[in-house]
């Protein structure tokens, strides 16, 4: 399968086509959608034959042994990114965003507050706030075109009340892939502040040529406060499994977290594990290499299609498929560039203030779509600003 043949998705319960006329007023039939974060090609192809497989089989029955899947993570993070896990230390929830909530409910209490980077994926605030725990906003600083971190700045904010903070590693919404240098800077204020830490790293296969993402579990000396949260829904784009793991190897935090587990009566889906255990393995990691080389070419048409445009800036992506473009430069209110993208260009796309602190002059824009739709909206965005020319 090409990744530029177009697939049609309204229509087929997509929240990304079929709820964006309902959300942003952007008409169904002629609009581009580019805000939620999965991606329009079909799924590399040894995940769909071990799909054919259940199909044909015709009984959805409980999962048993899941060695094999364990194993194939094990595989995947050993081969991909030089991390040597156990898999006596997975844990497999309902997706991450489920994951980050099992981590809320095991490692904090309602009021403690959970420290995260802002502006950044916005499930992260929802979360907590639902669950009775404060939203710690550190807002981190847009310098040569990427965010840093100043941690300086966040340690006079901690009061003592907070119990975690979540890294998004690589960045949604800016796209950074964090040195290792700024890892151990995240590490050491864990460590300062004795704060659980959470590393999201659903998009760390995502990363773009040039770039390397090092996994948090590699940093010195946080093994006894890190969680890692990790899934093949991104990568393969099969977020509908509703499939992550959490991975922990300090034997206290793990112990903590399968106890809520357990208490939640929570299991795995066996669809999710199925897919997993398949596209872990040497053609699935063809598949992606595949499709990063073609995420490039989109990321290049639409960085340069964008940064033509006066007022307009996008941040440079080092990861994931999520454009994070700034509109301050125009002069123009959050109410009226949001209004020229999404009624005069007709592409909806996330507004930035929902990522937090840090986000309220910004829109993330999804590429991960066949080229044409790409250049379809870049040349509805030069129409849509055509005055500022």
């Amino acid at each position: 399968m090409s990744f530029d043949t177009p697939i049609e998705r309204r229509g087929t319960h997509c929240v990304k086509w079929d709820g964006m006329e309902q959300i942003y007023g952007v008409p169904a039939d002629t609009g581009i959608s580019m805000w939620v974060a999965d991606m329009d090609f079909a799924t590399a192809p040894v995940v769909q034959n071990a799909v054919q497989v259940m199909v044909d089989h015709g009984v959805y029955g409980y999962f048993g042994d899941d060695s094999k899947y364990r194993a194939a993570i094990q595989w995947w993070m050993n081969e991909r990114h030089g991390w040597d896990l156990d898999p006596a230390h997975i844990f497999t929830t309902h997706g991450l965003v489920n994951g980050t909530a099992m981590c809320v409910d095991a490692f904090t209490a309602p009021g403690d507050g959970v420290v995260l980077f802002t502006p950044v994926y916005h499930a992260f605030a929802k979360v907590i706030n639902a669950s009775g725990r404060k939203v710690v906003e550190c807002q981190m600083v847009p310098e040569n075109g990427r965010y840093h971190m100043d941690f300086d700045a966040y340690d006079a904010q901690m009061t003592g009340t907070e119990k975690m903070v979540i890294l998004c590693s690589p960045h949604n919404p800016g796209g950074c892939v964090w040195s290792r240098e700024e890892l151990q800077q995240v590490a050491d204020f864990a460590k300062r502040h004795d704060l659980v830490l959470v590393s999201d790293e659903i998009h760390h296969d995502l990363v773009m040529p040039g770039h390397t993402h090092t996994p948090m579990t590699l940093i010195d000396g946080i093994a006894d406060r890190l969680v890692m949260m990790t899934a093949t829904t991104k990568t393969f784009n099969i977020a509908g499994s509703h499939s992550g793991n959490v991975i922990i190897a300090d034997p206290d935090l793990r112990a903590r977290f399968g106890a809520r587990m357990m208490a939640l009566g929570m299991s795995p889906n066996s669809f999710g594990l199925f897919m997993a255990t398949a596209a872990y393995c040497p053609e699935g990691a063809a598949w992606v290499d595949d499709l990063i080389a073609y995420l490039d070419g989109n990321r290049r048409l639409f960085d340069d299609a964008v940064n033509a445009i006066p007022g307009l800036k996008s941040m440079p992506l080092e990861a994931t498929y999520l454009a994070w473009v700034d509109f301050e430069d125009t002069g123009m209110s959050r109410e009226e560039f949001t209004k020229r993208v999404e009624q005069g260009a007709g592409i909806a796309a996330n507004h930035g203030p929902t990522f937090g602190s840090g986000g309220e002059t910004y829109l993330r824009f999804n590429i991960a779509t066949p080229r044409a739709r790409v250049q379809e909206a870049c040349d509805r965005l030069a129409e849509a600003f055509k005055d500022l020319q």
